[in-house]
């Protein structure tokens, strides 16, 4: 063999330190080509949609069963569900009492109306409403998924709609259920069919009405707000304090006997509001101070502003969609 001709597998002497020899380097590199050529794209199958396009109606009705189901902690985890069964519970247990009162007591109507019943239990039912409106609306702005449901054929209004009508009829289920266990107990306690069924039917329209009003005004409240502690604070502050403070207003123009200004003072907060509606036109007892009803004037007065507030808390709520960036 030649001195001059050096074999590829031996190093040059020309080699510099850390380097590798042309041998070596041929090498690895046939080995990398090797190894490349063993790579494969797989056809995992994806193919396009070819079933039935059901459309917005079924997206919105997707909406609203699944908002619906997660006011009352359905489909979550058994934590999320202990606080409103714990609500409803508190709920429905008073409604349970007044049957047993009336049953033991012998007397020949219950001790307490179907409409004063939901009135009487405000303070619960605005603990329940704040823990499910976030839940319906906060949750999605916090979380940045209300762009992921505009991107279907879902609409804004659609959206809209779908949240407030699980949230109305959440809060419906919510206050009627007592009433139908008062129901029952009073046709099982013989206190009179007729007479228990026109005003359960009473107390059924006064149920909608009132969740119709306050679910429009805690949906917007919580949509306001990404952060859920927030929308659960201003929910309860928004629906108690008003109620309460237009009640003490009204006990001081009662003391006063200025009880023309005890009908007026009732259009400033909701619950007051509705107070004179069923009082005035469903044939409940008056829950303002001295038994004060309304006249037509204002009973006329108290339909419009009803009529208004549901108006404009839904107008508002379709605006805070309506902006770009959500």
């Amino acid at each position: 063999m030649s001195p001059d001709r050096t074999p590829a597998h031996t190093t040059s002497p020309h080699a510099v330190p850390g380097q590798a020899a042309p041998g070596q380097w041929e090498q690895s590199g046939s080995a990398g080509a090797a190894g490349r050529g063993q790579d494969v794209i797989h056809n995992i199958g994806y193919r396009g949609y070819e079933g039935p396009r059901l459309g917005r109606g079924y997206a919105r009705r997707a909406l609203f069963t699944q908002a619906l189901r997660g006011a009352y902690g359905l489909g979550r985890s058994a934590k999320s569900k202990v606080l409103p069964m714990l609500l409803f519970a508190t709920m429905c247990i008073p409604a349970a009492l007044v049957v047993a009162i009336a049953v033991f007591a012998k007397s020949k109507d219950l001790q307490v109306t179907y409409s004063e019943y939901v009135l009487l239990m405000q303070p619960i039912i605005g603990i329940y409403l704040a823990a499910a409106a976030p839940q319906a609306f906060s949750l999605d702005l916090r979380f940045r998924t209300t762009p992921l449901y505009f991107s279907r054929p879902l609409t804004r209004g659609d959206y809209v709609a779908a949240k407030y009508a699980a949230l109305t009829a959440a809060l419906f289920v919510y206050t009627a259920v007592p009433l139908l266990i008062m129901y029952v107990g009073a046709l099982l306690a013989k206190l009179g069919v007729a007479h228990q069924t026109e005003k359960f039917a009473q107390g059924l329209v006064f149920c909608a009405l009132f969740a119709l009003l306050h679910a429009a005004i805690a949906a917007w409240i919580a949509a306001l707000t990404p952060r859920r502690g927030f929308g659960v604070a201003a929910i309860i502050v928004a629906i108690t304090v008003p109620y309460f403070l237009v009640s003490a207003l009204q006990g001081i123009a009662a003391t006063t006997d200025k009880n023309t200004a005890i009908g007026w003072l009732g259009v400033g907060s909701p619950g007051t509001l509705l107070d004179g509606v069923q009082s005035k036109f469903l044939g409940g007892p008056s829950g303002f101070p001295a038994a004060q009803t309304l006249d037509a004037a204002q009973g006329a007065v108290y339909l419009v502003v009803l009529v208004a507030l549901l108006a404009c808390f839904t107008t508002l709520l379709l605006r805070r969609y309506r902006k770009a960036g959500l």
